[in-house]
């Protein structure tokens, strides 16, 4: 009878579990997930808006953080760097919960950084950093892709490939880490490679008129010239510019966020290879960055966090629908 009974209560008590469960129950995380994210403001602090890299970082945010609640205050300094600065010092005082910040050049904006994380702003930096080490950086790996154009280069111009051994290089601003730090993964490569010769190394400042006519020059000086590497897409449609006008077989190897121009620029034979770091990929990263020092709630300046983004080197025969992405009416 005890058997019987013991049996008929346990019976009971799973029919009773499973009523519950079967009306659903809520899941205690939500509701601190959620609020902790409401009324929170993002100010974002791009180089200047207006192409694919930082109109594809604000998009990104958006997407991400305002159906959270969360706001994007964007400040254009629209090249200026010294507009930059004084955005920054303003939002020091206005004090957002995070600024987002991506820096013209290794040094302008790294006090000012310091100056936000000790007034308790979170502050994440991207793809090109500062000397100063904020919360997060998410970005490339300058020098790891310097290293490895060092290597592409190589094994393009070699003369034991059938190349010239003849290479230039065009920078963007001198100052800038995707300049610096890339550069300095270059000459870890070459400077083991007697038989490659650097015949130019020049900054355009970003600027396609700069580096066609950079080029223009380089190739005049050296037919024989067996590669360009560009530091920025958008700036070598005008290294590409130059190539065409020259009627030269020269290796055009660039970099970019992987806007569907890069692509394009690929299939039409304007670019011969390009490195490229996904956009969406960085803005997702640097939302799940900022929803992670929210939710943690330690004192900005904490930690230091660094999230290198993946590198794909990108060409014509190698490149699928997935390479690359569209923003609407930016292309």
């Amino acid at each position: 009878m005890r058997l019987i009974t013991t049996t008929l209560l346990a019976t009971a008590v799973t029919l009773c579990a499973g009523a519950a469960f079967a009306q659903g129950i809520d899941d205690p995380t939500r509701e601190p997930y959620y609020s902790a994210f409401e009324g929170k403001r993002v100010a974002y602090i791009p180089v200047a808006m207006g192409f694919d890299l930082t109109e594809g970082w604000a998009a990104g945010l958006k997407e991400a953080l305002e159906p959270l609640g969360m706001t994007i205050d964007i400040r254009d300094p629209n090249w200026s760097t010294d507009a930059g600065a004084q955005a920054i010092t303003s939002l020091i005082s206005e004090k957002p919960d995070v600024i987002v910040v991506h820096n013209p050049d290794v040094q302008s904006y790294a006090r000012l950084l310091r100056r936000a994380e000790e007034a308790g702003i979170y502050v994440v930096q991207v793809n090109m950093r500062s000397s100063y080490s904020t919360d997060a950086f998410i970005g490339a790996d300058y020098v790891g892709m310097g290293q490895r154009i060092g290597e592409r280069l190589v094994e393009v111009c070699s003369p034991a490939n059938g190349g010239s051994g003849k290479v230039a290089i065009t920078q963007g601003v001198l100052t800038a880490a995707a300049s610096v730090y890339q550069m300095q993964g270059i000459q870890n490569v070459l400077s083991q490679h007697d038989d490659i010769q650097i015949v130019s190394n020049q900054a355009a400042d970003w600027d396609g008129t700069k580096a066609k006519n950079i080029a223009a020059t380089v190739i005049q000086q050296h037919p024989d010239l067996c590669a360009i590497t560009g530091f920025w897409d958008v700036m070598d449609v005008g290294t590409a510019a130059a190539i065409k006008e020259s009627g030269k077989d020269v290796y055009l190897l660039t970099q970019g966020g992987g806007n569907q121009m890069a692509c394009d620029g690929l299939a039409n034979g304007t670019y011969s290879e390009v490195v490229v770091y996904h956009v969406p990929g960085q803005a997702r990263d640097m939302a799940t960055m900022i929803k992670h020092l929210i939710q943690q709630g330690q004192p900005a300046g904490t930690t230091k966090t660094t999230l290198f983004t993946p590198l794909d080197f990108v060409t014509k025969d190698n490149m699928t629908p997935a390479s690359c992405w569209s923003l609407p009416g930016l292309n």
